[in-house]
């Protein structure tokens, strides 16, 4: 069997990195692959990372990954057109229900639920005198709005403390900002790499704008933070406080205006790890419904 996962290369994929460890483990061979590249790939399974998919179906099955609901502006509007132009696929997935509900699929193709995964929980850290960076951001920047945040580093309270963001795309801002040295920026970096630069940091930023569909979306970045053992400094939102409630840990919780954001008190406060043991692409994946629709169709296989 060959999966070829589709997408536009644009996006961190960390479910690109799950797959490929899932799917290995049964000897089925993976490609990644744009849509261009499609109609030279004999597969058996179109996996694709939504976005838009217009082509054509095929003998192969169609599967459609949401990782998020439409960003705004025009949000609601995006959601609606990708439910009424893009091609109907054989299943779908989707990290939740609120996502689920966001683009209001009348249809009757199966779905199931996905949400994000870690690849592994580090048994120790790095001791936090040899940490090189004092707080780590990760991730997507650009529809973050994350100039509050920035701008605690260039004359805020934490200004004298140094900051990686560990990204793409962030040429422009990294300009703008060239001047202050104790923010950095790198990336994007081999998956391999990233919990590297995790265990390097003090804190993790989980800096989330506390609007939809952001606020009600999974935040890969506090997942790795925890599964590398760094204190995680965040913005208070619904998703967090229902992980909280439901997994446990202790953050530091940032004011609306930032206000309590200084050295002293992120140093002080009070801070444990969620309990991750359902956060697992092996559970993930399991749990999720995908892999006993391929098995009605590819009846030999066995999970």
């Amino acid at each position: 069997m060959l999966i070829a996962f589709v997408h536009n290369r644009k996006a961190f994929l960390p479910a690109l990195q799950g797959y490929t460890q899932f799917f290995s483990k049964y000897n089925i061979q993976i490609t990644s692959c744009t849509a261009r590249d499609l109609p030279r790939l004999k597969c058996d399974v179109e996996w694709h990372f939504m976005g838009i998919d217009r082509l054509n179906k095929t003998d192969a099955i169609k599967i459609h990954d949401y990782a998020s609901a439409s960003t705004p502006p025009f949000a609601n509007l995006k959601n609606k057109l990708k439910t009424q132009f893009n091609t109907r696929p054989d299943y779908r997935l989707f990290p939740n229900q609120f996502i689920y509900k966001s683009f209001g699929f009348g249809d009757k193709v199966p779905f199931g639920f996905r949400d994000v995964g870690i690849s592994q929980i580090v048994s120790e850290n790095i001791p936090a005198a040899n940490k090189e960076f004092d707080f780590i951001y990760l991730g997507e920047m650009r529809s973050r709005r994350l100039n509050p945040l920035i701008k605690c580093f260039t004359k805020g309270a934490i200004s004298k403390r140094n900051i990686l963001f560990l990204s793409r795309d962030y040429a422009k801002i990294a300009d703008a900002l060239k001047e202050y040295h104790n923010i950095q920026f790198k990336g994007p970096v081999a998956a391999g790499e990233v919990n590297h630069f995790i265990q390097s940091s003090r804190f993790g930023i989980n800096y989330i704008p506390n609007i939809e569909p952001f606020n009600q979306q999974t935040s890969t970045k506090l997942l790795e933070y925890a599964a590398n053992k760094i204190p995680i400094v965040s913005t208070r939102y619904p998703w967090i406080e229902n992980f909280q409630n439901k997994f446990g840990g202790n953050y530091f919780y940032l004011n609306n205006d930032l206000s309590n954001f200084t050295w002293e008190a992120v140093n002080e406060a009070s801070y444990a790890f969620p309990d991750l043991d359902e956060w697992t692409w092996e559970h993930q994946i399991r749990q999720s419904g995908v892999l006993e629709f391929i098995s009605t169709k590819f009846p030999g296989i066995r999970w």
